[in-house]
């Protein structure tokens, strides 16, 4: 195998292949070959962030809010179009993904969230797409509900809030009805949480 560091991928070319609603681009890079040479290859690198998410949670009552919502790729893939997911968007210029994360929560679930605190920073898909996440937990109360969300309909978005009790929610996971990896990553979080609070 290769010995490779950072200093050894050389970035060339790049070229614009679409900038619709996400930017798509060729781009060609250099790196050591097998064979002690330089060998160049060619990806196309979708951008599609950065983003941010949250899965917010009442203690008390053991609950969780998702968001159900349109995904064509599902639909494209011959999966349910609809995919139930932790409340999540796009990262502003100049705004922190704590800010994000607030104002997705007010305009998707109509809440005001406390405590928020970061879980995890990750590539979900990186061979094709430089999505970098910045995943959050925070608390809820029903007190702290401020509007119906539902999301921007200048966007499009026609998003149903539930409201899901944190077993049914893992429950949901085991038998398909979640497939979405950051709301199974954030779910998967909580519960080694409360795992290890039990301890």
């Amino acid at each position: 195998m290769v010995q490779q560091n950072d200093d050894d991928i050389r970035i060339g070319a790049r070229v614009t292949l679409s900038d619709n609603f996400y930017k798509l681009e060729k781009v060609s890079f250099q790196q050591p070959g097998r064979d002690g040479g330089e060998e160049t290859l060619e990806r196309e690198i979708y951008y599609n962030g950065p983003g941010a998410g949250v899965l917010p949670v009442d203690r008390e009552r053991q609950v969780v809010l998702l968001v159900r919502q349109l995904r064509i790729a599902a639909k494209l893939n011959g999966d349910v179009p609809f995919l139930v997911e932790i409340c999540a968007g796009m990262i502003d210029g100049g705004d922190e993904p704590a800010e994000t994360i607030a104002k997705e929560a007010e305009q998707e679930l109509g809440y005001r969230l406390h405590g928020i605190r970061k879980v995890f920073e990750l590539y979900m898909s990186p061979g094709a797409s430089a999505e970098k996440l910045h995943l959050f937990i925070a608390d809820y109360r029903p007190a702290d509900r401020i509007a119906s969300g539902g999301g921007l309909p200048e966007e499009g978005e026609q998003i149903r809030v539930l409201e899901v009790p944190i077993d049914k929610a893992w429950k949901m996971v085991e038998s398909g009805g979640i497939i979405d990896a950051k709301t199974i990553l954030m779910l998967q979080h909580l519960r080694l949480e409360s795992i290890a609070r039990s301890d």
